[in-house]
């Protein structure tokens, strides 16, 4: 991807601590990436190559049927051949023609100076699914039992940390108060006093759930599209990866002495974005959000301790987004084999109708 430029740190190892007595270390680097590094970087790159900034809200977008037209608040009126959205899960400009049942993932992090810290400097924690920090604090338990959350942690050095509680999907959504009272209690239990907060992070991302209607005439990309992974929440490698098939598909079809427009540039734009493996792929994704959406903490630690048990190009293509439906399929069936009877008892009693819903899906897709 080239991204190495723009990580301001890398850890060797990444950890995954399932309980008290279970961990998990992957053999797997782990990057975190400077924001303000590859913004700047990008801006750069759109600069040199032409592109033009107008510095507005855009309050609407009407579509002829060669040409479209951007209302901004600056009062200025812009017209293309194509609109291409990248604002996000909340787009109004983007439509949908089915019922919106996503999954969200929420989450409080910081970025703190502590007077001191547990983990290891040279390894990333993933995620820690231990909840002894509630002994002390019990009334949080019932509800961490039924949908649990776990800490992810990036230390920089012995007094700089980056913390974050999650909540990997809740449908409905979990409270950010019940998420920042977690992250307190862990933190307390952990000994970490904060001397100064940096850095202060409220995220929410919408997961899962259906793709925009397909073809229409505003183009997305990112969180508009629904690239978000369903059950992982991740986006920003993918969108990066994907982004040069938007690109590619657009100079295809108004860069040539025949230009597209109208409804067959649509068309080819949203089929290259979203080709039939994509979207079979997703819809397996999707079926793993709504198997962790019905998974208690105690079956979640169990799914976690035998997904990470997979082969590396298992779990990592699973995260990157990167497997085909067969390979998924393959994955499918070894995890459902290697896994505990715990987990194999909550898969087959907790998520029919899920695995119904997908095999539909999927039938439909391949006619």
């Amino acid at each position: 991807m080239g991204l190495d430029p723009f990580l301001d740190k890398t850890w060797p190892m990444t950890a995954v601590i399932v309980d008290d007595r279970r961990t998990k270390y992957l053999n797997r680097p782990y990057g975190r990436i400077s924001r303000n590094g590859l913004k700047t970087h990008l801006l750069q790159e759109c600069t040199s190559h032409g592109v033009e900034f107008h510095q507005a809200k855009a309050w609407e977008v009407k579509h002829n049927e060669f040409s479209s037209a951007i209302s901004c608040s600056s009062g200025y009126e812009l017209k293309a051949n194509l609109v291409v959205d990248a604002t996000g899960f909340s787009s109004p400009f983007v439509e949908y023609d089915k019922k919106r049942n996503h999954g969200y993932q929420i989450a409080h992090g910081i970025l703190a100076e502590v007077n001191c810290h547990p983990f290891d400097l040279d390894k990333m924690l993933l995620m820690d699914w231990r909840d002894s920090h509630m002994d002390s604090e019990p009334y949080l338990r019932p509800q961490n039992s039924k949908t649990p959350t776990f800490l992810y942690t990036m230390p920089l050095n012995s007094t700089l940390i980056f913390l974050e509680e999650t909540s990997l999907v809740s449908r409905p959504i979990l409270s950010y108060t019940e998420i920042k009272r977690r992250m307190t209690a862990r933190l307390r239990h952990l000994g970490i006093k904060l001397k100064r907060v940096i850095e202060d992070e409220k995220c929410l991302i919408p997961m899962g759930g259906p793709l925009p209607k397909i073809p229409q005439s505003t183009m997305a990309i990112g969180g508009a599209a629904g690239l978000v992974h369903p059950s992982t929440g991740y986006m920003v490698v993918r969108g990066l990866e994907l982004a040069p098939v938007i690109a590619e598909a657009m100079v295809g079809c108004l860069g040539s002495t025949r230009m597209v427009r109208g409804r067959q540039l649509r068309h080819k734009m949203w089929s290259s974005l979203w080709t039939g493996e994509r979207k079979r792929a997703r819809e397996f994704y999707c079926f793993g959000m709504e198997m962790l959406l019905r998974l208690d903490l105690k079956g979640t630690r169990s799914f976690f301790d035998a997904f990470f048990d997979l082969d590396n190009y298992c779990w990592e293509g699973f995260l990157s987004s990167r497997l085909s439906l067969r390979e998924l399929l393959l994955l499918s069936l070894y995890l459902f084999g290697n896994a505990s009877s715990k987990c194999k008892w909550d898969i087959v009693s907790k998520c029919p109708v899920p695995f119904v819903r997908m095999a539909g899906n999927l039938a439909i897709q391949s006619t």
